[in-house]
């Protein structure tokens, strides 16, 4: 499993200031496609890496901030987003097909 938690980290360290994927297109990018979950268990274990990932750009299908309770306080991870431009309302990006990163489109080897 900590192999797959790294492929993780190394996808979500890709995601740019500004944007956010979800769980799911993480693990179809990885191949794993009925992995979402893991990739929410990932993120959950994320704060103890020893470099920085940037968990706080991953949310749920819809655009939701379903693992915001992974930092510390409510409003955390909202604060984050809102500090890259992105704007949240009831714990649901308002704008999400717009910043939506998928790393299936973005990282694709030419």
């Amino acid at each position: 499993m900590n192999d797959f938690f790294d492929m993780v980290y190394q996808v979500v360290r890709l995601i740019p200031p500004g944007r956010v994927t979800s769980y799911g297109a993480i693990a179809r990018y990885l191949g794993t496609g009925q992995s979402a979950r893991m990739v929410g268990w990932a993120m959950n274990k994320a704060g103890a890496q020893p470099v920085y990932v940037p968990a706080h750009r991953v949310v749920n299908a819809q655009g939701l901030l379903s693992g915001k309770h992974n930092f510390g306080n409510s409003s955390a991870m909202e604060d984050l987003l809102l500090s890259e431009g992105i704007r949240v309302e009831n714990n649901q990006i308002i704008n999400f097909a717009e910043v939506f990163w998928d790393p299936t489109k973005e990282l694709m080897i030419e």
